[in-house]
């Protein structure tokens, strides 16, 4: 059969790759008859590799959503280099948007996010559906689930599951990232963190998930505060924990809740004349770009970014085009990777 390109193959030639009728492809992708699970898998394996479940999904996303109204707390907006994470999953829906031929609209603030603003906004431009990034404000989220334009809050914590939200897995990435330094003998770790969102606080209660599960103490996880999640506020309060601990108290591990702090613990500890990851580990959460240019590089729990941003806009299409009006909130959590670098090992057997 001659090769064509994804944006012509049709439902012909998913039958003539997959050795069945038509009529079969069709029940297969519309579920109108039962068909054998083998040839199921077959025609589905087929519009797969020809490219044409992706056409079928695109077109899908095209007809039910065309504007997307994008609202960001300001404190949040990637304005310097230190909000990576932020920088690069916005970039990510930039994309995801450009994909699907989706028009993205950032909702203009000068303060505060307010529900009244955002949907009167999202009403003017005609948007389909809102896309509300980490601002779990209850009465924002109240308002905006009552306004009747469909809202997906990305990376926040909805409580009451008032409407579709997609975050990462903060509580089981930050479980990986413990058990891994259990398992290597680490018998302290100090969490470098701050006051941030319950988003972040997750992290730390991964640590004693993993704390739990070996049946130790939750002192055997020490916190430290630092005042934000910027490098200089991370190196700041580890410095100021070694100046007063006359070192590092014990604790042959630093987990820190975000990458910027891990980044400010490292130059904390060189100034202290401590190496890594000699006499401790450090490990980042994020998995930004610039961890991999630390000196040591930076061990860290990668967040899917792009796939987040991806899975946002396939929540709002799933709510416009597949849901029936009285489908119950979904709360979607796509799992974290733990990378391994130099900055983390063994425990020091002295």
């Amino acid at each position: 059969m001659e090769k064509k390109t994804p944006g012509k193959v049709g439902i012909k030639d998913v039958s003539q790759e997959a050795g069945v009728a038509l009529s079969t492809v069709s029940h297969v992708l519309n579920g109108t008859a039962p068909i054998s699970a083998e040839v199921r898998a077959r025609v589905l394996d087929a519009a797969r590799r020809l490219g044409y479940l992706a056409k079928r999904q695109q077109k899908g996303a095209i007809a039910s959503l065309s504007t997307l109204y994008l609202a960001v707390p300001n404190a949040n907006l990637p304005h310097v280099n230190t909000n990576l994470f932020s920088w690069t999953m916005l970039s990510g829906l930039t994309r995801e948007c450009e994909r699907r031929a989706i028009k993205l609209v950032p909702h203009a603030s000068e303060g505060d996010l307010s529900a009244p603003e955002i949907i009167a906004g999202a009403r003017a431009c005609g948007a389909d559906g809102i896309i509300l990034v980490h601002d779990h404000t209850p009465r924002l989220i109240k308002g905006l689930a009552a306004s009747g334009i469909a809202t997906v809050l990305l990376n926040g914590d909805d409580p009451f599951m008032s409407i579709d939200t997609v975050v990462p897995s903060n509580r089981y990435g930050a479980r990986l990232a413990a058990e891994w330094l259990l398992s290597r003998g680490h018998q302290r770790i100090l969490h470098l963190t701050w006051h941030g969102r319950s988003t972040i606080r997750r992290r730390l209660d991964g640590v004693r998930d993993a704390l739990l599960a070996r049946d130790l103490s939750p002192d055997a996880c020490e916190v430290l505060y630092a005042d934000g999640y910027e490098p200089g506020h991370g190196e700041a309060a580890l410095s100021r924990f070694i100046a007063a601990r006359g070192g590092l108290g014990g604790n042959t591990a630093i987990f820190c809740a975000a990458d910027n702090l891990a980044i400010g613990a490292l130059n904390a500890l060189r100034a202290a004349g401590i190496s890594v990851p000699g006499e401790v580990s450090v490990i980042g959460f994020d998995g930004v770009t610039i961890g991999e240019l630390t000196t040591p590089p930076l061990a860290t729990v990668r967040v899917p970014l792009d796939h987040l941003a991806a899975a946002a806009v396939q929540t709002l299409e799933n709510r416009l085009a597949v849901h029936a009006p009285d489908f119950p909130p979904v709360r979607i959590e796509l799992a974290c990777q733990l990378i391994i670098r130099e900055s983390a090992r063994e425990a020091s057997s002295k």
